[in-house]
């Protein structure tokens, strides 16, 4: 590993999150903006939000060619391998879109607890076509994703509100079987997920925002963003855009990443990994036609 490929692991590893400058050049971004506009363009039942000040499409390289390019292709896998220093497998997508107009913010969360899955060696790659200020871009809590404490997401509903929902859930659950099944990919909502009362509640960070480590980023066209899975971050907003904020974040898996069957599943799994009905504790190595290594030392 050369020296600047340490330095910036050691970044990361220290803080849970890096920014590197320019990694991306404008071919790249051409593609990416490509794909970004077919995404929006074509809302399907993985589509949250649409029309609303933040859509989320989930998984839309499985239908948008141009973004299954750049994930193959872009020095994207090589540069998450590279902080990693280990090999990386794709996991999975989404689109985030803001539109032109005032700027919601995104609440602070994590992601991990979002998915079936666990481990330290979990990164998500942030990019966009787009310039982000400061002031409307991800932030994130240096050193918490050593916290070692897993947060319930910020979607879910009471299961007092559904109990016999509830209760079903809790059964697939206990069985090791997703609480969220395959048929979300066709319509997936919020609304299926169920909170996981067995997790802590975030603090409030935003209201004591001087009491916590906060690191955030001018974002520039061409600059991509890591953080770790388990790092504490947000998007900060309410400040009026002239332009919409469009922005691709992956999901990457390094050796150690498993599967782990969460009570408070939101995120479905990826639709090929249905089939093998992985149990807690499986390696993404064993499912090598869904997660093939996309990049290695």
């Amino acid at each position: 590993m050369s020296n600047t490929w340490k330095q910036e692991a050691e970044v990361f590893q220290r803080d849970g999150a890096v920014l590197l400058r320019g990694a991306l050049d404008a071919n790249w971004l051409r593609k990416l903006e490509e794909g970004l506009q077919q995404a929006y363009a074509s809302p399907d039942g993985k589509s949250a939000g649409v029309g609303d000040p933040l859509r989320i499409d989930h998984f839309p390289s499985d239908k948008i060619p141009a973004l299954r390019e750049f994930i193959d292709t872009s020095p994207l896998a090589e540069i998450v391998g590279r902080i990693l220093s280990s090999p990386i497998r794709f996991y999975m997508d989404q689109v985030f879109y803001k539109p032109e107009g005032q700027v919601v913010p995104t609440p602070w969360h994590q992601d991990t607890c979002y998915y079936n899955i666990s481990g330290n060696d979990l990164i998500r790659a942030w990019v966009s076509p787009d310039p982000v200020p400061r002031d409307r871009s991800i932030e994130v809590i240096r050193g918490s994703h050593r916290w070692n404490v897993t947060y319930h997401p910020w979607v879910g509903r009471d299961p007092a509100s559904d109990p016999q929902g509830a209760a079903k859930a809790e059964a697939l659950y206990q069985n090791q079987e997703p609480v969220i099944g395959v048929d979300a990919h066709d319509t997936l909502s919020y609304e299926q997920a169920f909170a996981d009362s067995t997790l802590p509640s975030l603090p409030d960070i935003e209201a004591h925002r001087d009491s916590f480590d906060i690191l955030g980023w001018d974002y520039h066209p061409g600059d991509v963003l890591l953080f770790h899975g388990h790092v504490v971050h947000s998007a900060r907003g309410d400040v009026y855009s002239h332009s919409p904020r469009r922005a691709l974040a992956t999901m990457w898996a390094g050796e150690d990443v498993h599967y782990l069957h969460r009570r408070g599943q939101v995120i479905p799994d990826p639709r090929a990994l249905y089939e093998f009905k992985p149990k807690n504790g499986d390696t993404l190595d064993q499912f090598p036609s869904v997660f093939p290594v996309a990049w290695a030392p």
